[in-house]
């Protein structure tokens, strides 16, 4: 990251990101949520969905209103912005501490269960070209706290952090759709009770853990508090607990088997066949 020596300079450096922040957020805003019904499910976009998107179309690659180097400062600057939703976090989990009791131990271990995608996305991460991106991509399902971590460890201009970051902004966007859409499916086969489906929305993710609940509430507006505090409880505590099951055992094992794999998968990837 380059050095400021004033506020003034950064502003002066990085002005036309904050207008262009503030002009996506109010257009997103504007547009609000829109619901599609599809069979038994919900497809829900949130305000977060046409924000990334705007912010897509602004960059380099397409209208150009951003440049590269712009582009590479607003990496630095994602893990300021996030930090008031994290804070916002434990406070719901601070408000709904009675049912964290009652919900048992499956809150405290379910973010363990992530680690098993590992050992499936990780190859596929070389296969495709990635390079130590892959072990920031696929160490847990990068969200916020996990997007912080790998930041604080390798460093915002990292491959690692690039990797984290582009999950991160990908599972913002297909990720709410699906979340919706897979919690009002769930729902409709019965199988699990109301609580447990509140539980699961919970993975670490704000945005998809709201797309789930909206669904849940629609389907169970009797049980609609009580799903949005197992939800927002499960959503802190997988925040907590993946960011110990990250530091000790997700990015460890990542490391490790990127040692392992990238040597033998890495001839296979899809840029080496390109190149030759």
């Amino acid at each position: 990251m380059e050095n400021y020596k004033t506020l003034g300079e950064r502003l002066k450096t990085e002005y036309k990101l904050y207008i262009l922040a503030f002009l996506f957020i109010f257009i997103a805003d504007a547009i609000g949520q829109i619901k599609v019904p599809v069979g038994p499910g919900t497809f829900i976009l949130f305000p977060i969905f046409y924000a990334i998107i705007l912010g897509i179309l602004a960059g380099p690659q397409v209208t150009k209103i951003l440049k590269k180097k712009e582009v590479k400062r607003a990496s630095s600057l994602v893990i300021v912005a996030i930090c008031p939703f994290i804070a916002k976090l434990g406070i719901n989990a601070g408000a709904n501490l009675e049912a964290v009791i009652s919900a048992g131990p499956a809150l405290l271990f379910q973010e363990v269960g992530n680690l098993g995608t590992i050992f499936l996305a990780l190859p596929i991460a070389i296969l495709l070209g990635l390079k130590r991106e892959a072990i920031g991509a696929t160490h847990s399902i990068n969200r916020e706290t996990n997007l912080a971590l790998i930041t604080d460890m390798y460093g915002p201009d990292s491959a690692e952090t690039r990797g984290s970051l582009s999950v991160y902004i990908v599972g913002g966007m297909v990720g709410t759709i699906y979340f919706g859409f897979l919690a009002s499916m769930t729902a409709a086969i019965g199988f699990f009770h109301p609580y447990a489906l509140g539980m699961a929305s919970g993975v670490g993710a704000g945005i998809m853990m709201a797309s789930a609940t909206a669904s849940l509430a629609a389907i169970y507006p009797n049980m609609a508090e009580q799903i949005s505090a197992l939800a927002s409880t499960s959503e802190t505590l997988s925040g907590i607990t993946g960011i110990y099951v990250a530091i000790f055992i997700g990015i460890p094992l990542c490391n490790k088997l990127y040692k392992v794999l990238e040597p033998k998968l890495g001839k296979f990837a899809l840029k080496d066949k390109e190149e030759n």
